[in-house]
């Protein structure tokens, strides 16, 4: 197999700790560079580097730098498991990130705990990530904790009782979904209708004319942002006016692009609060954008976090023994820009969902979902 490597090689010092630190520091990182999620990759790489070069510029890993090694794993599960196993076994990894999509993610998650190896899913929602053992952990929601969120967001914050759910189907709409119509009659929510689309769609006529014809209060669609701009615009055009919520895959710059004026009032549910006071959001938002010359979005944010969470691990193991990683990553507690991170026995994280809506061409805050016993994922 072709594998499309990019090795990130931020700088290499040379020291004498002996033989259980080599050179640099790896950490594995299996990201969406080419292909339909590579807008993402871009974002979700240049988060991780941001990361890498802070951690190094402070000092490293007890004297180490660390060294980021990148593959495209192009958001497929078939590409996912060999890089998997090539991180591990030609460039001996020691702990790994992933940087993309629930797929890929999820494939790959069972070839790193079968090794032992820690890894982590930056921002991949779907609920059996986790689940493959306990040296995988999450640090963004998991799919239905956010899909309850937006549940509790449309029926007790925004008072609206009938509402149309247009589904993706894949493990990321399909989570969200589940989380949704779990809790939807807690909330008030009637379900007058759910569509579903493929990933591939980019025309929604037929849809459209369903949703107009169901004239709900609103509605509550999963996508990415290249399925969701589209989509948008043409329930706008289409002459549906009903309040659009959506999730953190339209997070970012490019689904205002895309969906252009129709963008206006939508609603989301996410991890990166733009006009938060907490000097770690502050600081990030404010370094991203000068390091990468690009807006940042969930992806970038959670990303950052995530490669935060393996430094913090590193530096408090003190070793790259996996083990010992593992168990300082199930200790970790430090605040980053996409909120205060610790895990449960599943490693899950427990965390605020933050609320933002499309103001004036930007996303802005509108909300905070606090509500700890709705947003607890579980324990196994």
């Amino acid at each position: 197999m072709e594998f499309k490597k990019i090795l990130i090689l931020v700088s290499t010092l040379f020291f004498s700790f002996g033989t259980s630190w080599a050179d640099t520091i790896k950490i594995g990182f299996n990201v969406p560079l080419t292909g339909f999620a590579a807008a993402d990759g871009e974002s979700a790489l240049n988060g991780a580097k941001l990361a890498v070069k802070q951690a190094n510029n402070t000092g490293g890993v007890n004297g180490k730098q660390i060294e980021l090694v990148v593959y495209d794993d192009q958001a497929s599960p078939k590409e996912a498991v060999p890089i998997a196993n090539r991180l591990i076994e030609k460039d001996g990894v020691k702990v790994a990130v992933s940087g993309s999509y629930s797929g890929p993610t999820r494939a790959a998650a069972g070839t790193f705990q079968s090794a032992g190896i820690p890894y982590i899913s930056a921002y991949a929602i779907h609920p059996d990530i986790t689940r493959a053992g306990n040296y995988v952990f999450r640090t963004s929601f998991m799919g239905e904790v956010q899909g309850r969120a937006g549940a509790l967001l449309i029926g007790q914050t925004m008072q609206h009782r009938r509402v149309v759910v247009i589904t993706l189907k894949n493990d990321f709409g399909k989570s969200l979904a589940a989380g949704f119509k779990a809790e939807a009659a807690n909330f008030g929510i009637k379900i007058v209708n759910e569509y579903e689309y493929s990933i591939s769609d980019r025309q929604f006529g037929p849809i459209v004319a369903k949703v107009r014809a169901d004239k709900p209060d609103a509605i509550y669609a999963s996508g990415y942002f290249f399925t969701a701009g589209p989509l948008v615009s043409q329930l706008r055009s289409g002459g549906v006016n009903a309040p659009v919520i959506g999730q953190e895959g339209y997070d970012g710059e490019q689904f205002i692009k895309i969906a252009g004026a129709s963008a206006e009032g939508v609603i989301i549910t996410t991890s990166l609060d733009r006009d938060s006071n907490s000097p770690e959001a502050r600081s990030f938002i404010s370094e991203y954008e000068k390091f990468s010359g690009n807006k940042v979005d969930m992806v970038s944010a959670s990303t950052h976090t995530a490669i935060k969470v393996v430094v913090a691990a590193l530096r408090k193991a003190g070793t790259i023994s996996p083990d010992a990683i593992r168990k300082a990553i199930s200790q970790t507690k430090l605040l980053a820009a996409t909120g205060q991170i610790s895990f449960n026995k599943l490693g899950e994280v427990r965390k605020n969902v933050e609320v933002q809506i499309v103001r004036d061409g930007d996303w802005h805050y509108h909300s905070t979902i606090r509500d700890q016993t709705l947003l607890a994922p579980p324990n196994y």
